[in-house]
């Protein structure tokens, strides 16, 4: 497995948090009707980002946005070179996808697969009205024809470089870095 180095940090605790607060403002200036607007996160790190943005709308709005919990481990395209055995978590959707527009959010857009595969999970629990793409980082380097309407920051990036998403949440911190593959020699 590679190891990697740390280049720079891209965002602080206090810039993601004033990420978010634009992207929730740039949200409701796109959505025609709040009652059809509901969010679903990609597991792991579009989790914390849906739940987040649900808050920050809330407190602005004064009301719920419905936020779903997608696992998309059995819709990829790569299963056979993430391991073995994938480890399947629960897709928690607790509403009607139905005639809903679903913002779908991860925290780095890529290639594209990952959210060719969050989309195939999705239509699985129905036909939505609509469905975004809301990112906090848009790394390029696209394999597929997608593309975020919702963009936190574009950061360019070549084939070596990975961008490190992380969230109180899940890691107990808060920042966004850019870190570099660090090749390994066999001993």
């Amino acid at each position: 497995m590679p190891l990697t180095r740390e280049k720079a940090q891209l965002m602080s605790a206090s810039e993601i948090d004033r990420t978010l607060v634009r992207l929730a403002h740039e949200v409701l200036e796109k959505t025609k009707d709040l009652d059809k607007l509901a969010f679903i996160g990609i597991r792991r790190r579009g989790v914390p980002l849906a739940q987040r943005l649900a808050a920050k709308i809330e407190a602005l709005e004064k009301r719920k946005i419905p936020v779903g919990l997608l696992d998309i481990s059995l819709y990829r395209d790569d299963l056979t070179t993430i391991d073995i055995k994938p480890v399947v978590n629960a897709t928690e959707i607790q509403f009607s996808v139905q005639g809903k527009d679903i913002i779908l959010m991860d925290d780095v857009l890529y290639t594209g697969r990952t959210i060719r595969a969050a989309l195939d999970a999705l239509f699985d629990h129905g036909r939505p009205a609509r469905v975004s793409l809301l990112v906090l980082i848009d790394r390029g380097h696209r394999e597929l024809p997608i593309e975020a309407r919702y963009v936190g920051r574009a950061v360019q990036t070549t084939e070596i470089e990975i961008i490190e998403v992380k969230f109180q949440e899940i890691d107990g911190m808060e920042k966004v870095l850019l870190c570099e593959r660090v090749a390994t020699t066999e001993a």
